[in-house]
């Protein structure tokens, strides 16, 4: 199996033919947004048809509603149905300068797709496959996500370049969900997708058997009037963890006509609890991983001289909640290899306009920023100077903040200005 370079996505045999890619901005860019999402996960399938995109919406309301900061991305660029699942049609997302501002659904859930973007539904998307890739990897380092616990990708069905796209650009840590129904046929093209997510190198988190049995709507069972159990047997024979059956019922195709997922309305039906159940290995997760996770390694913020200097907004001695409110920039030399405060200084910055400060501190030579809160956009255009973020900063005085973070014991919090 070939291996693939992060930073320039050729696949060889040995990896990068140039013999190691240097890192680029847009590399950077990407690799920013990825520490601020915890968990990605892909739900894939090997064959169409299988209710994919209704299984991914379903997940990511479903961990929405337990708390959850969720991300859904579709990058199913050829059949892009997520805005319609969620009743999102004829949204315009607004672009910035390079940021792209995802849909909010709630204020958990942020949506992003293709199909938001095209002047009709009724057009043809006809693209080749460096174009598509160039867009999958665009949605991700481009788009406002924030913090997240959760980004959730719908692909396309199959092993082409969508798939494979969407786990390269992501990492080795993005975990695939893959779909089928129970039937013979959907199950033989899955089984590939199986091999197509080990072969890649990404974990598999589990298979999802949908539409497997038939949920009455006038008695609530559920009978095995079609085939059930193919997939359940493939996780078997596959040595992966079963997800569970989501039966076939009505009122799931009719919320995804009507643009509902079915999750928002019904708590408690069969369809219901199976997709909840669905989610608990998702939410387990989270509890396995510290939360502390998007806290950059000191090793990338020392500059050439062994040196961090980090930045934190201060208004009355202490980190200012708001980012906006900050009278002054703590500006805290940090030697990289003790861990020890060599100087602080307070500086004033400019009056606080959009795509001011970020320069400003980038200017101030500042590795890294501490804040309370900060906007998703604020966040990317600090980004973008090469400046790293961590939000949910508790209000400490700087160097109280300074000897948390280089010792591995800064816990935060919610983002407090977060979208």
């Amino acid at each position: 199996m070939s291996e693939a370079c992060n930073s320039c996505s050729s696949a060889t045999a040995g990896g990068c033919s140039s013999g190691g890619c240097a890192e680029g901005p847009e590399d950077l860019k990407l690799k920013t947004t990825l520490s601020r999402i915890k968990h990605k996960i892909v739900v894939m399938s090997g064959k169409g048809g299988v209710g994919k995109s209704t299984v991914a919406t379903n997940i990511a309301v479903a961990l929405s509603l337990a708390g959850k900061k969720v991300g859904l991305l579709d990058v199913d660029v050829h059949g892009p149905s997520i805005p319609r699942l969620l009743s999102l049609e004829g949204q315009q997302p607004h672009i910035g300068d390079q940021v792209i501002e995802p849909i909010s659904w709630t204020k958990n859930l942020w949506v992003m797709s293709l199909g938001f973007m095209l002047p009709s539904k009724a057009d043809a998307v006809i693209w080749r496959g460096p174009v598509k890739i160039g867009l999958i990897k665009q949605f991700v380092q481009d788009v406002a996500w924030g913090d997240l616990d959760y980004l959730i990708v719908d692909c396309p069905p199959g092993t082409g370049d969508e798939p494979l796209s969407a786990l390269q650009t992501l990492g080795r840590d993005a975990n695939a969900v893959i779909v089928t129904t129970p039937q013979g046929v959907a199950v033989d093209d899955v089984r590939r997708s199986v091999t197509f997510a080990r072969q890649v190198g990404n974990p598999i988190l589990g298979l999802v058997e949908n539409m497997s049995g038939f949920a009455c709507p006038d008695c609530g069972s559920v009978h095995n009037i079609f085939n059930s159990g193919g997939g359940e047997e493939l996780s078997k024979e596959m040595g992966i963890q079963f997800l569970g059956r989501i039966p076939l019922d009505p009122e799931v195709g009719r919320s995804a006509d009507e643009g509902y997922p079915l999750l928002k309305v019904d708590h408690d039906s069969p369809t219901a609890q199976a997709m909840n159940s669905i989610i608990k290995p998702m939410l387990d997760l989270g509890d396995s991983l510290q939360e502390n996770s998007q806290l950059p390694k000191v090793e990338e913020l020392r500059d050439e001289h062994g040196r961090i200097r980090i930045a934190i907004p201060v208004a009355a001695g202490r980190l200012a909640q708001h980012f906006g409110h900050c009278e002054q920039f703590a500006m805290v030399d940090v030697d990289a290899h003790t861990g020890s405060i060599i100087s602080t200084t307070m500086e004033t910055p400019p009056p606080h306009e959009p795509g001011v400060i970020p320069r400003w501190v980038a200017e101030q030579k500042a590795n890294l920023v501490l804040a309370g809160g900060m906007g998703a956009k604020a966040q990317t255009l600090f980004t973008d100077a090469g400046v790293r973020v961590v939000t949910g900063c508790p209000a400490e005085n700087p160097d109280e903040l300074v000897n948390k973070f280089m010792a591995g014991a800064l816990v935060t919090g919610d983002n407090a200005c977060d979208h």
